[in-house]
C-alpha cells in the first residue's frame, strides 16, 4: 500500500448544481445516509491520502460547515469563480504548495457510487505502467453528456473530448471519460500552466492536460472500471433517486451474502452505516437508518424505520418508529410503536401497540402492552404496566422522573404525575392518579367514589332512545314484560 499511497487527492465540488432544482448544493445532496460528497470522500479515505483538499465555490460556506462535521482532517480550497476543472484542480494544488511530489487523484464530488476498490486499481494502474496520467474510463450504453476516450491504433489515450465539442464520429463513441484521473503531481502543475480557454465555454479544461503531457512525450494511460454505473455524476433528481437505488441495492447484497434475511429488497432501505448480524432478518416495508444495527436472529419489520437504534439478539420489532432507542434480547416491540430518544428496553421487555416512549429505562420482562406513554422514567423487572397509563412527565416548564419499582401491577387507565416512585411489588387501582408516592407492596387507589344517580335519564332525557331502553329493562327486572 505504501508505495502507491497518493500524495494527494483532490475531490472537485465547487460546481452550483442548477439542473438539481433545489437550495441545498448538488454535493450535499444525500442517499443511503451520507451526502453525495461525502461518499467520494470515503471512497478517497481507503486510498491513504497523505492529502486531501476538497475544491469548494458555490455555496462554499455550506460546504465547508459540512465538510468540518463529517471529515474534520480535510483541507479546502476555493474557486471563486467557476473557471473549469482545470482552474478548480490549480486552486486544490495551490492549497498544497503549487506542487506535488508523487501522484495526484482527482475525483469528482458528485459521484456516490465510486468505490475504494476502483481508485485502488486506478492508483495501482496508474504506478505499475508509469504513466504522467492515467484516466479511469467506462464503456456507457449512453454516453450523452459525457467527455470521449479517443485512442490511437495503438490502444493510447490521444484526447478526451467534451460532447459539446464533440463532432457526430467521436460522439459515437461509447467509451467515456469518469473525470477521475491519476496524475504525476510534479507534471500536473506544469501543464496547467499550459491550459487554454479557446473552448465553446472559455474554461480551463483539466482534460486538456491529457494532450499537453502527450504532446511533450509523456505516456497517457487508461484504466477501465468493471461497472459504468461507479462513475456515473449526480446531476438532477432523476439520477439521484437512481443512484439511491443502485447503491441500495449494493448494501442490500452484501447484506444478504453475509447471512442476513431481506424478504424484499425492493422496499427494504438501508443506510451505509448501518450493521448487521448473521441470521437477522428484515421483512418489507423497512427502513433502517444512521447507527442502526440488527442482532442476530433478531428480525425487524415490517413497515418499521428504525435510525440510530440497536436490536438485541432475538428482538422483534414490528410496525415500529425508532429513533436513537435500545432493545434488548428476545424483546417485543410493536405494532405500530413510537420509541423516542434514549428509550432502553431490557432483555425479553415488551412495548406493546400503541405505545410511545421517550428517555425511558424499562427493566428485564417488564411489559408496556397497549396505549400508553412512558416519558422520563425508570421501571424495574418484571412490572407489568395497564393499558391507557400516562406518565406526566411535563408542568408546563419541566419535565420530571417517575419510578416503578420491580413486579408491580399498575392497572388500566393510571395517570403518574411525575416527580413521583412506585415501590416494588406494589399495585395501583385502575383509573387512579397517583400524585404521591406509593410504598412496597402497596395498593394505592385515588380515584372518586362512584355515585349512582337513579332515574336521571328519565328526568333529563325524557323520551330519547336511552330512555326508552331502560323503561323497557325496568319492567323486564320487575317481571312487567
Amino acid at each position: 500500500m505504501s508505495a502507491i499511497r497518493p500524495a494527494a487527492v483532490v475531490v472537485l465540488a465547487a460546481g452550483e448544481g442548477t439542473r438539481m432544482k433545489s437550495a441545498t448544493p448538488k454535493v450535499l445532496h444525500e442517499i443511503c445516509g451520507r451526502s453525495l460528497v461525502g461518499h467520494v470522500l470515503a471512497a478517497a479515505g481507503e486510498l491513504e491520502p497523505q492529502n486531501l483538499v476538497v475544491v469548494v465555490g458555490h455555496a462554499r460556506k455550506q460546504v465547508t460547515e459540512h465538510l468540518s462535521s463529517v471529515a474534520p482532517h480535510v483541507r479546502t480550497a476555493v474557486q471563486a469563480e467557476q473557471n473549469g476543472t482545470g482552474h478548480a484542480v490549480r486552486m486544490g494544488l495551490e492549497e498544497l504548495g503549487g506542487v506535488v511530489d508523487g501522484t495526484v487523484i482527482v475525483v469528482c464530488g458528485d459521484t456516490p457510487l465510486l468505490t475504494g476498490a476502483t481508485l485502488k486499481a486506478l492508483s495501482e494502474t496508474h504506478s505499475a505502467d508509469g504513466n504522467a496520467v492515467t484516466v479511469l474510463t467506462a464503456e456507457m450504453p449512453d454516453a450523452t453528456g459525457y467527455g470521449r476516450i479517443v485512442r490511437d491504433e495503438s490502444g493510447a489515450v490521444t484526447a478526451i473530448v467534451e460532447h459539446k465539442d464533440a463532432d457526430d464520429a467521436i460522439r459515437a463513441i461509447r467509451e467515456i471519460n469518469s473525470g477521475v484521473f491519476a496524475f504525476d503531481g510534479r507534471l500536473l502543475a506544469e501543464a496547467l500552466k499550459q491550459v487554454r480557454t479557446d473552448n465553446s465555454q472559455g474554461e480551463e479544461y483539466l482534460t486538456d492536460v491529457l494532450g499537453i503531457l502527450r504532446e511533450a512525450g509523456h505516456r497517457v494511460g487508461a484504466s477501465v472500471a468493471a461497472d459504468h454505473r461507479e462513475i456515473a455524476g449526480i446531476n438532477n433528481r432523476v439520477q439521484l433517486a437512481e443512484a439511491r437505488r443502485i447503491l441500495n441495492d449494493r448494501l442490500l447484497t452484501e447484506a444478504m451474502l453475509a447471512g442476513v434475511t431481506v424478504v424484499d429488497p425492493a422496499t427494504t432501505w438501508v443506510d451505509v452505516t448501518v450493521t448487521f448480524e448473521q441470521d437477522a432478518v428484515v421483512h418489507p416495508g423497512t427502513q433502517l437508518q444512521g447507527a442502526t444495527h440488527i442482532a442476530e436472529g433478531a428480525e425487524v419489520g415490517p413497515n418499521s424505520r428504525l435510525n440510530d437504534t440497536q436490536v438485541g439478539p432475538g428482538a422483534r420489532v414490528d410496525n415500529t418508529v425508532s429513533n436513537g432507542a435500545r432493545i434488548g434480547a428476545q424483546a417485543s416491540v410493536g405494532p405500530y410503536a413510537y420509541l423516542r430518544p434514549g428509550t432502553r428496553l431490557a432483555a425479553k421487555g415488551k412495548i406493546g401497540t400503541y405505545v410511545e416512549t421517550k428517555n425511558a429505562s424499562i427493566g428485564e420482562g417488564t411489559k408496556i402492552p397497549h396505549l400508553s406513554y412512558v416519558g422520563d422514567a425508570t421501571i424495574g423487572e418484571y412490572t407489568n404496566i395497564g393499558a391507557a397509563s400516562v406518565f406526566v412527565n411535563y408542568d408546563g416548564q419541566e419535565k420530571h422522573h417517575t419510578t416503578v419499582g420491580s413486579h408491580c401491577r399498575t392497572g388500566s387507565d393510571n395517570m403518574f404525575v411525575a416527580p413521583v416512585t412506585v415501590g416494588d411489588g406494589a399495585y395501583t387501582a385502575a383509573g387512579s392518579v397517583i400524585t404521591k408516592d406509593v410504598p412496597p407492596g402497596s395498593l394505592a387507589v385515588a380515584r372518586g367514589q362512584q355515585r349512582n344517580i337513579e332515574g336521571w335519564v328519565a328526568r333529563k332525557r325524557p323520551g330519547s332512545a336511552a330512555a326508552k331502553a331502560a323503561e323497557a329493562a325496568s319492567r323486564e327486572e320487575s317481571g312487567e314484560g
